[in-house]
């Protein structure tokens, strides 16, 4: 019901007021990246990684060295220095095979640290108290959430790291090799038009202007790309609800033969999916034109740059294959931007979308209170109820309904009070009001100082774990013996169940109903709660179950039981105190301010 959804007034407007600017996106990721665990080992692996890195660098210096003595003894057919140099060879390249497999192994481990502090990170930062509850009613970021923190998580993280280890290991090889090229061209000289043409550095030049031209040309085909992907983020994101939603509701859509409408609505949401799908893979079509052509063209680039020089007789064969290994290292560090340019937009695309969901989450313990409803403590062991009203919707929306409290209450230790009402006074609101979930209304709900206070609501969560966790949920089952769990079970009549108590299942989906409002009553014997708080939660069972029940719930001992609805089982067994809710008229919230 509509009525019954929480409203955090203006989140979803303000989603768009928690974008931030690419450079805002990399300070904040990065200042929760230091406060994670993580972190330590994260700087240690960069560490490693950056000796690795010098290290090979330093490799492939010799080797573009080597290129020199290697060529000119093929040049002057001098077998017996060839076969020295490919010993140097083989004692480079092995170097360098090591290097790569030990860098390989350390770009995985850093990817792996990187993604256990983001989500480990995101996880704590959603589960807050009360915040996946916000989140979940908003209409962007509250769809699913998971996508975000598992996909989007995995991406950023992986991204990330191969993306940072590529520009520090290019911009060394940059830094390392334009030295060496300018060196080599630094007294390149040929003849045009019948005078002799002297260029500085001529190859470094050639390089940076071939290089540059390939980036502003991928950067001009390729600016809608992650815009695109991140479109396709949040479409994939839908499709795998509609999938999960469908699935967890199958039997009520078989048995509503709604299989027709839900294929349509899974197919459509297939359609949008393949729409961007086709829009990205046209982008990637254009921009593969501009990488793979200047790739191809860089296999004879260098040497055509480098001929003139060489056919006018100022270098050598040797040293023309050095000029052109340097130039390689140099344009092939240049070009990292347009090599990676498909990763760069998806990385940028989900940095994004993660930073959006972090600063969301974080902005969603500043949303502002909605109206005067206060939640004191009390010195005293009570519950007090001073000047109740709650209002279905937020102060910018017409209120449909409502309700009142007629006059104040204070709910004593033990006490058994039964709250229902008028047609038209939504008791839920009042419950999850008592819980703080809850924002829009006035008055004062003071709390116990005994904070073991428990609320359960008509549908319960069985979480997917093994019994006697599910028995002791939120508690920890390994804080419990065997015959707390066995004692439990047989007073709500589920004594077959022992046996089961180390077995994992689907419990909200292999116990029955009324099995399953039997094994959350055993659940309150293994809490002992103070104060107790009930939602309805005997509604639609059998008249003789409703009976057993409420007998069951009379055996907890000094708690104070407040149950909100109409069962007469309740009534006739704990004889509980009454309160009756009265219904608002429609009026804006804040005229009752």
């Amino acid at each position: 019901m509509a009525t019954e959804q929480l409203t955090i007034r203006g989140l979803d407007e303000d989603v768009q007021d928690h974008h931030l600017s690419f450079s805002e996106q990399v300070g904040f990721m990065a200042s929760a990246f230091w406060r994670t665990h993580a972190r330590d080992r994260i700087l240690a692996l960069a560490v490693a990684l950056l000796v690795i890195i010098l290290t090979t660098v330093y490799a492939q210096y010799r080797l573009n060295q080597w290129n020199v003595p290697f060529y000119n003894a093929i040049e002057r057919r001098d077998l017996d220095e060839f076969m020295v140099q490919l010993g140097v060879f083989a004692l480079i390249g092995g170097s360098l095979l090591l290097l790569n497999v030990v860098q390989t192994y350390l770009n995985q481990i850093t990817a792996l640290h990187m993604r256990e502090g983001l989500a480990r990170d995101l996880v704590d930062e959603w589960l807050r108290p009360q915040r996946a509850l916000k989140l979940l009613h908003m209409r962007t970021m509250g769809v699913n959430p998971d996508q975000r923190l598992h996909e989007d998580a995995r991406n950023l993280s992986e991204l990330t790291t191969s993306l940072a280890i590529g520009l520090v290991n290019a911009t060394i090889l940059l830094v390392s090799f334009i030295g060496v090229l300018w060196t080599i061209s630094e007294t390149f000289s040929f003849q045009f038009n019948g005078e002799r043409v002297t260029i500085p550095g001529y190859m470094v030049w050639a390089a940076l202007g071939y290089a540059g031209l390939a980036s502003i040309l991928s950067n001009i085909v390729g600016r809608r790309l992650p815009d695109l992907n991140a479109e396709r983020y949040a479409k994939e994101a839908e499709l795998r609800f509609a999938l999960m939603h469908t699935n967890e509701n199958i039997l009520a859509i078989t048995l509503a033969r709604g299989e027709d409408r839900e294929r349509d609505r899974v197919q459509n949401a297939i359609t949008v999916v393949l729409h961007v799908i086709r829009r990205l893979a046209r982008g990637y079509t254009n921009l593969t034109w501009v990488s793979a052509g200047f790739g191809w063209l860089s296999t004879v680039a260098p040497i055509l740059i480098a001929a003139p020089v060489y056919f006018a007789g100022n270098l050598t064969f040797g040293g023309l294959m050095m000029a052109v290994g340097a130039f390689n290292q140099v344009y092939g560090a240049l070009r990292w931007y347009v090599d990676n340019f498909r990763q760069i937009a998806d990385w940028k695309a989900t940095l994004m979308r993660v930073s959006t969901f972090r600063k969301v989450l974080l902005s969603l313990d500043e949303t502002p209170g909605a109206g005067d409803l206060r939640y004191p403590t009390t010195e005293q062991d009570r519950l007090v109820l001073r000047g109740v009203e709650l209002y279905t919707a937020s102060p910018d929306t017409p209120l449909k309904h409502g309700l009142r409290l007629p006059a104040d209450e204070t709910i004593l230790p033990g006490e058994h009070i039964m709250i229902n009402g008028d047609v038209g006074a939504n008791r839920r609101l009042l419950f999850e009001a008592l819980a703080g979930i809850w924002p829009w209304g006035k008055g004062e709900i003071a709390l116990p100082s005994d904070g073991r206070i428990v609320f359960v609501p008509q549908q319960g969560y069985l979480p997917h774990a093994r019994l006697r966790d599910v028995l002791a949920y939120p508690l920890d089952s390994a804080l419990m013996d065997q015959d707390r769990f066995r004692t439990a079970l047989e007073r709500v009549g589920l004594s077959p169940l022992v046996a089961a108590l180390d077995l994992t299942e689907r419990w909200d989906r292999k116990l029955s109903e009324e099995d399953q409002a039997r094994l959350r009553l055993a659940n309150l014997f293994l809490i002992e709660p103070r104060w107790l708080v009930l939602d309805d939660i005997l509604e639609g069972l059998e008249a003789d179950v409703q009976l057993e029940l409420a007998a069951t719930l009379a055996e907890l001992d000094n708690a104070a039981i407040i149950y909100i609805g109409r069962c007469e089982a309740f009534d006739s067994v704990l004889k509980p105190r009454q309160l009756h809710l009265q219904p608002l008229a429609a009026a804006k919230p804040n005229d009752h301010a």
